[in-house]
């Protein structure tokens, strides 16, 4: 079993809290990291009718078999346990009694906040890190920028258009399924019944159409009047439905950062996919080889690298502290990791040969910072491990 990087920091958590919720995308691997963590709990799943029926008929007298400790799985199926979960937490606060999980993170949170807030740890869960599939520690997210890595890391027999094409779910990873294959399944699984489960949706095939226009807009400004326009449904549906991609950690939606430096900044988010073999079969792309002379190759290596630093941040159990910058005229910065005191830019570039004007973007930047130099980098395609002119140069298997 491949160990996740959150193992440290969910573990600590139960010793801080009577309850943690551990949420992320449907086949993450929420189920195995929690069972083999916790291997001591009692399992109950409200997928399973059965026990689903038990905790919503006789919630109390189902908390109360298993006083040592309990992992929910699904648990936003049996949305009336949390009431009780409050009762039994209050009445005996030790910590680490109820492992929460779940896929539909809307519904989860919706229960956490109404009965559960101040009571639970809430941590997220994405697809393997490219460090937890090849077995290493992830890169130092608070040096990015600033110091070289110690040895440049070596992907394990892995290309880039290979890694980027499947993707990092676990069962694709662990089981070398066909990305073609496995996604057709899970894209079928999510629309027919977790978009059903939330929004109700009785359009099916335009929401279907709405996925694949989302993917065609990778990278890019969000522009919901146009994406309703192309689905044939009103701007209200389009906002909704976005949101659930959000909720199902799906795609992100990045925020610009406002520090204007005198310009006028653009103040849409950007929209990207959190993984990249979903985003490649959305988009039709069915192997490496069709990927690396793909015109979306760009803005699936910037997912890539955006997935990969918001991993880094989740599995620390932080919030991403990420955007992006662009102004009016054209100039723009891929990411903007905000330390508070301190702006660090980041580009993303997918050639594996850097061109002389690769750093242009983020020189323009420091510039209008009022930096000469100082804490820069940018991620590429190629093997490079450098420092130019004060900006540190990542392979992109450092991530």
């Amino acid at each position: 079993m491949i160990r996740r990087t959150i193992t440290d920091v969910l573990i600590s958590l139960t010793g801080q809290f009577p309850a943690v919720s551990l949420t992320g995308p449907r086949q993450s691997g929420k189920t195995t990291l929690v069972r083999a963590a916790f291997p001591h709990h009692h399992y109950a799943n409200m997928e399973d009718p059965g026990q689903r029926d038990y905790a919503r008929t006789d919630p109390r007298e189902f908390l109360s078999q298993h006083p040592a400790g309990m992992i929910i799985d699904e648990a936003q199926r049996a949305p009336d346990i949390f009431s009780y979960i409050q009762l039994i937490v209050d009445e005996d606060p030790r910590p680490g009694r109820f492992i929460l999980t779940g896929s539909q993170n809307f519904l989860l949170m919706r229960s956490i906040q109404q009965s559960l807030a101040g009571r639970v740890a809430i941590l997220h869960l994405l697809p393997l890190s490219l460090a937890e599939i090849e077995g290493r520690a992830p890169l130092d997210y608070e040096t990015i920028g600033r110091d070289m890595p110690s040895l440049p890391p070596v992907s394990r027999g892995r290309d880039l258009a290979t890694t980027l094409a499947t993707g990092s779910y676990p069962r694709l990873i662990d089981q070398h399924i066909p990305p073609d294959v496995w996604f057709s399944s899970y894209v079928r699984t999510y629309v027919e019944r977790d978009v059903q489960n939330v929004l109700r949706v009785s359009d099916l095939e335009a929401f279907g159409r709405f996925l694949g226009f989302c993917a065609g807009r990778n990278g890019q400004l969000v522009n919901l009047s146009s994406l309703a326009s192309d689905c044939g449904v009103t701007h209200p549906t389009v906002k909704s439905w976005l949101s659930v991609l959000q909720t199902s950690f799906l795609v992100t939606l990045l925020r610009p950062h406002h520090q204007n430096f005198s310009k006028r900044l653009i103040k849409s988010p950007k929209l990207y996919f959190l993984d990249t073999g979903l985003l490649c079969y959305l988009l039709k792309i069915r192997s490496p080889e069709d990927l690396r002379t793909h015109a979306m190759r760009g803005p699936v290596f910037e997912s890539f690298v955006l997935s990969e630093l918001t991993k880094n941040c989740l599995n620390r159990g932080h919030e991403p502290d990420l955007y992006f910058w662009r102004d009016t005229a054209g100039h723009e910065i891929d990411f903007l990791i905000d330390r508070g005191l301190e702006l660090i830019p980041v580009e993303a570039k997918s050639g594996t040969t850097l061109p002389a004007d690769a750093l242009n973007g983020l020189r323009y930047w420091l510039q209008l910072a009022g930096r000469e130099t100082g804490p820069s980098a940018l991620f590429h395609g190629g093997t490079e491990c450098s420092r130019r002119r004060g900006t540190i140069v990542y392979p992109w298997t450092s991530l």
